[in-house]
This record gives structure tokens, sequence and C-alpha cells, in this order.
């Protein structure tokens, strides 16, 4: 998939409410103080990190492994962002260079994913969010099985358990996992299904854990 088609998506109606109900949990897991810096690790075309540097006042920086996206990343990024090449197993920053640390379904296609949590851990100041996508939802049923279809080709599904237990035995505290989009259509159907649907029922498409660094 190139880049601008990827970015597209989030133009249809269903890419827009998607993205939107994303970002707004990643903002409210993050809740992040005027002047906090913030890395998003996997960041593939930016979305996510331009979507956040509108709602920061510090540094925003993006990373990912490849170049033609980050490039794409820059040209179209926010004007305070700022976008490097970098795997996410051995990120090229001290520890606790940023304040909030962000990865959203990179993890998915990372094989050593464990190397990469720590990695994030390790850069992490105060506050972490790792996006993933459930195993146990509907979307799934429409694009995981049979090793996935389209942008979801060779990605690993994660359940909320396994999502909890990426995460044991690092120095973390104040774990607090959710997911979103139960209905993956995006229609007026979906959206109502969203509002009230059970938010302890984890069968949303997408994981969010976050949590604190000790």
């Amino acid at each position: 998939m190139e880049p601008q088609e990827y970015d597209r998506w989030y133009e249809t109606p269903r890419g827009r409410w998607i993205g939107q109900r994303e970002v707004e949990m990643l903002v409210g897991a993050l809740r992040p103080r005027p002047g906090e810096s913030l890395l998003d690790v996997g960041c593939g075309t930016g979305f996510f990190t331009r979507k956040l540097s509108d709602r920061m006042t510090g540094q925003v920086v993006g990373v990912d492994i490849n170049r033609e996206w980050v490039e794409y990343a820059r040209r179209t990024g926010a004007a305070r962002a700022s976008y490097a090449v970098a795997d996410a197993r051995e990120l090229p920053f001290r520890k606790a260079s940023f304040d909030l640390v962000v990865s959203i379904t990179a993890h998915c296609f990372i094989r050593e994913e464990v190397a990469a949590v720590c990695e994030i851990i390790r850069v992490t100041r105060r506050r972490f969010a790792i996006g993933l996508l459930n195993r146990q939802s509907f979307l799934w049923l429409q694009k995981g099985r049979q090793g996935g279809h389209g942008g979801y080709r060779g990605a690993h599904w994660h359940t909320v358990r396994e999502a909890k237990s990426l995460l044991r035995g690092f120095p973390v505290q104040h774990l607090r996992v959710r997911t979103v989009i139960q209905v993956p259509t995006g229609g007026g159907f979906a959206q109502l299904f969203e509002r009230v649907w059970p938010s302890a029922l984890p069968t949303g498409a997408f994981i969010l854990v976050a949590g604190d660094t000790v």
C-alpha cells in the first residue's frame, strides 16, 4: 500500500470516524500537560503524529523504519512535528527522553514485540500508550482471518489478556486497557452502537494499553 492511499482512507466517512475515535481515546489516556513532549513510534504516514501535535504544545517526533513513509510524513506533517527513520526495537534516544510515548498498531507487525515494548518503556518519562488490533472483534472476522487482508495482511492480532501480558515484568504502574470501534463500518448504526455498548466488554477492534513508568 502506498502512503497516499493509506492516508486517503482517513478522509472517507468511515476512516474519519474511526480515526477520531482512536485519537480521542489516545488523548484521554495520555492527558498531555502543557509543554510535554511526545514520541510516536511506528508513525507510518504521520496521521496520529499530526493529530496529536494539534493537542500538544511541546515537542512532537514521529519515527518509522520505512523511509518512504517517513518522507511522506515530513511533506504532509504539521509544522511543529519532526520525523526520523528509526527501528522500534532500537530507538536512537536516551532513557526518559519523552514525557509521552505512543505506538499505534505498529507492534502488530513487529515479530520481536517484547523488545519494542522494552524500548517504549525505556524512553518514556511519564506515560505511554500502545495500540493493538483485537482478535476478539468484528474487524478480525472481516479482515484478520487467513493471514489478513489488505493493510492487515501479516498482522498479529492480540487479545486483551495478551495485551496486558506484554507489560508484565516492566517497571510500569496504573495500567489501563480499553477497546473502541465495536462495529467497524462507521455508519450511523455503528456510531450509535458504539455509544450504547458497555465499555467493560473488550470487543472493540482497537485495544489501547496505557500506563505510567515508575
